[in-house]
């Protein structure tokens, strides 16, 4: 079984001491890497663009929102209609001072005495709104701080982002082995 794993190890390894030994050849796959990253990073932030939301991809951290979403589940969404929430929409936002945005529902939406809007969320999930979740002496959430609303989800594809954060060194294996196979230029023909 042993030898399963370290045939095709000992012959990428050697192709990596391959490579370190042409200058030219090695200095191509780093722009190839780099280029694979670049192009990843463009996507991103046309499709922040095109949805007019900093974050238009999210994951659901919690179920808090059973039974309509579950953790994993991952969102997409837009701003294309910020002037109109209404109760019923389903949004991200991110109360100041907290590192992760909040998935919830709008029970309640109106202008407040400002003329701003005053949002208030709950989860599907929970017994009762999420005022306890604001900052103190916060009643509402502002548009301000509201990421963006739902237009749509894939069941369950987000439990690999919440599988790389709960075990980090899973991620940096995932992503080192990644950028190993793209300098060596070829593609994993089996388990490795």
């Amino acid at each position: 079984m042993l030898s399963y794993f370290t045939g095709p190890l000992a012959t990428y390894m050697t192709e990596f001491a391959i490579l370190l030994k042409r200058p030219r050849v090695f200095f191509t796959q780093l722009l190839n890497l780099a280029c694979i990253i670049f192009t990843a990073l463009m996507l991103w932030r046309g499709l922040s663009l095109s949805t007019g939301s900093e974050s238009p991809v999210v994951v659901v951290l919690s179920g808090s929102m059973e039974p309509g979403f579950y953790r994993g589940d991952i969102l997409f969404l837009n701003m294309w209609r910020e002037e109109r929430f209404v109760p019923g929409d389903v949004i991200v936002f991110q109360v100041e001072g907290r590192g992760i945005p909040i998935v919830h529902r709008i029970v309640n939406a109106h202008k407040s005495w400002d003329k701003e809007f005053a949002i208030l969320t709950k989860g599907d999930n929970n017994q009762v709104d999420d005022r306890g979740l604001y900052n103190s002496k916060q009643n509402f959430i502002s548009k301000n701080e509201v990421m963006g609303r739902a237009f749509g989800f894939l069941p369950y594809v987000g439990m690999i982002t919440i599988l790389l954060n709960d075990y980090p060194w899973l991620k940096y294996i995932m992503i080192g082995s990644m950028g190993f196979f793209v300098m060596i230029g070829r593609e994993s023909k089996g388990w490795l």
